[in-house]
């Protein structure tokens, strides 16, 4: 038995293979023709894990960086990026305290990797690193749960899956029903159980227990306000033109700019 899923990147990847992650950035880029105009030369992900979206960005050309904190994922994400050949530099660092001394045309931290940061003060030291690295016309688009998957009994995504992959089927169960969030932290621990079967062999399970912070949207409002570094410019429900406040609305999506030249 193996414990820590963010410490099997590989498993981690094939957890959070069910996304799109070449529709999502078309996606992306086309918001930043949309709301900057600015050809987009150079991205950063922060708290890449896998850095799919850094190595899709890069495979069209555009100058990637990828950071993340746990050194593991650090290490496979340039192993990934160096496979494909695609270059892609890969950073060891807080999202909370980084300082790479430049700037990027987009920045994103995708898969609600915001759930991450524990307390308002750290949401803020956040926005701040984040607004620094932006260039002149740069975007900072975040992506967060929807705020209903935790407020509501009828939450806009599961919390149990199955991927196949290349001959691999992975069941994975994200959160139990147990995993109740604390009232005054806003913080759950998220039970996490993968089960990975491949052609030969017994299956191998992964278990952990992954603190997750729960973000409300006037929150966020008020981390942004507080940083007082970043615009909002546009919110969406999803990777297109549903509205945050549509019933169809899945996840929560903020497009930021820096609010004041620096």
């Amino acid at each position: 038995m193996t414990t820590g899923i963010y410490d099997d990147p590989w498993a981690y990847e094939l957890a959070c293979s069910f996304r799109d992650v070449r529709a999502e950035v078309d996606v992306l880029l086309a918001w930043c023709a949309e709301h900057s105009g600015a050809p987009v030369a150079t991205a950063l992900e922060l708290a890449a894990g896998p850095a799919e979206h850094a190595r899709e960005l890069a495979r069209r050309g555009i100058g990637a960086t990828a950071l993340d904190l746990n050194p593991a994922m650090c290490a496979y994400a340039a192993e990934r990026a160096k496979f494909a050949g695609l270059d892609v530099e890969v950073v060891q660092a807080d999202m909370t305290a980084f300082d790479l001394g430049r700037r990027f045309d987009l920045v994103v931290t995708m898969l609600d990797s915001t759930s991450h940061l524990m307390t308002l003060d750290a949401f803020t030291a956040h926005l701040d690193r984040a607004a620094a690295h932006l260039a002149d016309g740069g975007l900072y688009i975040v992506e967060m749960s929807h705020p209903k998957d935790r407020l509501t009994d009828e939450p806009s995504v599961g919390t149990a899956w199955t991927v196949d992959r290349d001959g691999v089927r992975a069941t994975v169960r994200w959160g139990e029903p147990a995993d109740r969030l604390d009232p005054v932290t806003q913080i759950a621990d998220d039970h996490v159980t993968m089960t990975i079967a491949e052609d030969a062999g017994e299956p191998r399970v992964i278990r952990d227990v992954v603190p997750y912070r729960f973000w409300t949207a006037t929150e966020l409002d008020a981390a942004i306000r507080l940083s007082g570094a970043l615009a909002v410019v546009a919110r969406y429900g999803d990777f297109g033109d549903v509205a945050l406040a549509d019933p169809e609305a899945w996840r929560m999506i903020t497009v930021l700019r820096r609010a004041r030249p620096s």
